[in-house]
């Protein structure tokens, strides 16, 4: 039980990659704008953790952070732009006085604004695995996201798990500050990573 190369110091280790990785990640998404770049370099990580086949984590990283800056980041801030519009047009919706129409409304802009994060995810995700051009990353990562939709929706939900418990279970929020802050991005990151591989070994 406690031979250094046994189970439980592998999953000891494990944690501690991931807090490594987590405090990483938020650091590095500070700028706001840096959050796409910073995210493909998790996943860069994670995925690889999925497999057994990391590396020096904090290294792997910042050379994953390097090499996809650009198109991350030009990815990012597009797809930042579309969600930040139709959560206006979602908001905007509350003000439609007559049904069905709002709820129609609001049922077309809460689909197109899941859709729009399986591309965000997909579309980072994508960056660190195969060589494109933005344009052809964003339109493989919708067509790969709708293909495998009850996966993306997955993802989706464990993605956003940190704002939904905030939202959801307020009481807590000392704990689940602390929680992002130490390993939940990582976390969630690495759980998504083993959906992502199958999901992308399909199209290697």
């Amino acid at each position: 039980m406690f031979d250094l190369d046994g189970k439980l110091f592998e999953i000891i280790s494990r944690i501690g990659d991931l807090v490594l990785l987590n405090i990483l990640f938020l650091i590095c998404s500070i700028p706001v704008f840096t959050i796409g770049a910073s995210t493909t370099a998790l996943y860069s990580v994670t995925k690889k953790m999925a497999k057994n086949e990391e590396g020096y984590i904090a290294k792997s990283y910042f050379k994953a952070f390097k090499e996809n800056f650009k198109q991350s980041t030009i990815m990012w801030l597009i797809l930042l732009v579309i969600i930040a519009i139709l959560s206006a047009d979602l908001y905007i919706g509350n003000y439609i006085e007559k049904e069905p129409w709002r709820t129609f409304f609001k049922g077309g802009i809460l689909l197109a604004w899941m859709i729009a994060m399986f591309v965000i995810i997909y579309s980072l995700t994508l960056q660190c695995t195969f060589e494109n051009t933005i344009k052809n990353t964003m339109k493989n990562a919708l067509i790969i996201s709708l293909g495998h939709a009850p996966w993306s929706i997955v993802i989706v939900i464990l993605t956003m798990s940190p704002f939904i418990a905030l939202m959801q279970f307020g009481q807590y929020i000392a704990g689940e500050l602390l929680a992002m802050m130490l390993i939940w991005f990582s976390g969630v990151a690495y759980i998504n990573s083993f959906i992502l591989n199958r999901i992308y070994k399909n199209y290697y």
